[in-house]
């Protein structure tokens, strides 16, 4: 009886702690940045379309993350989060792979970051943690930027749970 009950006890704290987990952008997003590493370097190659852009293909190992959409989807079913990658083109961030769709029911890649303060941070490479408003409904959400080994930023991570 008393290993039944331990059982239970462990059951319900890890329950409990992936739970307190479950919301939690600043969680989320070190999953898909840990998933993002896992996969190989980052590296910028060649073009490919984003919606109608021709924008930087961007590359972690051999797996190009420009309309693959692998990643995002499984932090989605992972965490329950929104999540995009966005690559560096010009001066402006565009969305490469997303799991968060438009008004019409189409996944939002080729759109830029808004410029506001999660793109003031990107181009300081620094983190952002905030609410912000995706595509009219309000995420707690954590933006990070990715960099080559170089250190520059190529592009930004995004995780977000709506309000």
């Amino acid at each position: 009886m008393r290993t039944i009950s331990r059982f239970i006890i462990a059951a319900a704290t890890a329950l409990t702690a992936l739970t307190a987990q479950a919301n939690d952008p600043k969680a989320a997003i070190a999953t898909l940045d840990a998933r993002l590493a896992r996969i190989g370097e980052v590296k910028i190659e060649g073009t490919d379309k984003a919606g109608e852009l021709t924008v930087p293909a961007i590359f972690f190992g051999p797996r190009k993350i420009n309309n693959n959409f692998d990643v995002v989807d499984e932090i989605r079913k992972s965490t329950g989060a929104a999540a995009t990658i966005f690559v560096k083109h010009g001066e402006d961030y565009i969305r490469v792979s997303t799991n968060v769709l438009t008004p019409e029911g189409k996944r939002g890649v080729g759109t830029p970051l808004a410029r506001a303060a999660a793109y003031a941070a990107m181009n300081k490479g620094e983190q952002f943690c905030a609410q912000v408003d995706v595509l009219g409904t309000p995420h707690d959400s954590c933006y990070n930027p990715i960099k080559d080994k170089a250190g520059k930023v190529v592009g930004v991570s995004f995780v977000g749970f709506k309000k």
